[in-house]
């Protein structure tokens, strides 16, 4: 585990990612709230390429908690059967429907709380959509934002908390918006994990991952 990076390197990281890619997005397709709660509970375990790929249907049918409940589970268990552990989720996008219409009136809650109230959405899940449909500062850690805050000192951290209160404790104030997704887009493209494409990288020369590859 590489030490926590100084101040002034943070800020030079987070410069140089905004720079470039100043509005950076989420690669989940969604429409609205509900869409973007059900498309990154359907994430775990999966790309958002193959996410995608099943919810293009998905939602082109049932883009609200009652649409959803009207497809029924076997008509959702059968769009999202190309999806790891498909059959948990889709009863857990059932049972998180009936609770939207049941609890919420059919609308996203917007508290972290509220929505890991919901079968199928942990913290990560809620802190993607705090993030993405609010504008929240929310920082989700995934296995690209741990890998890549553990290696370059950007937010070191035994586990996903650890990490998580790094990147809220020591990144600017001004790139925490933004920071959830240029760390995953970095992992995702840039810091890989098995061949990091360290001469390709915009932030080499701050990075204290000592092997680095050319």
């Amino acid at each position: 585990m590489a030490k926590q990076l100084p101040y002034a390197a943070m800020r030079e990281i987070f410069a140089r990612f905004q720079a470039a890619e100043p509005e950076p997005k989420g690669e989940l397709e969604h429409v609205n709230a509900y869409t973007l709660v059900v498309a990154v509970a359907l994430s775990a375990q999966a790309t958002d390429a193959g996410v995608n790929k099943a919810t293009r249907g998905l939602f082109a049918q049932a883009d609200t908690p009652q649409k959803m409940l009207d497809l029924g589970l076997e008509a959702v268990t059968e769009h999202i059967r190309t999806i790891g552990l498909y059959r948990n989720k889709a009863k857990n996008v059932i049972k998180l429907s009936q609770i939207l219409v049941d609890d919420y009136g059919g609308e996203v809650p917007s508290s972290r709380a509220a929505l890991q109230s919901l079968p199928g959405v942990g913290r990560k899940t809620a802190n993607v959509v705090l993030n993405m449909w609010w504008g929240h500062p929310a920082q989700a850690v995934d296995t690209h934002i741990f890998r890549v805050g553990n290696r370059a000192g950007i937010a070191p951290g035994k586990d996903v908390d650890a990490v998580e209160r790094a990147i809220e404790d020591n990144i600017p104030a001004e790139y925490q918006r933004h920071a959830h997704h240029w760390l995953i887009l970095h992992g995702r493209y840039t810091c890989v994990a098995r061949k990091p494409k360290c001469g390709a990288c915009l932030i080499a020369d701050l990075c204290q991952f000592e092997d680095k590859t050319p």
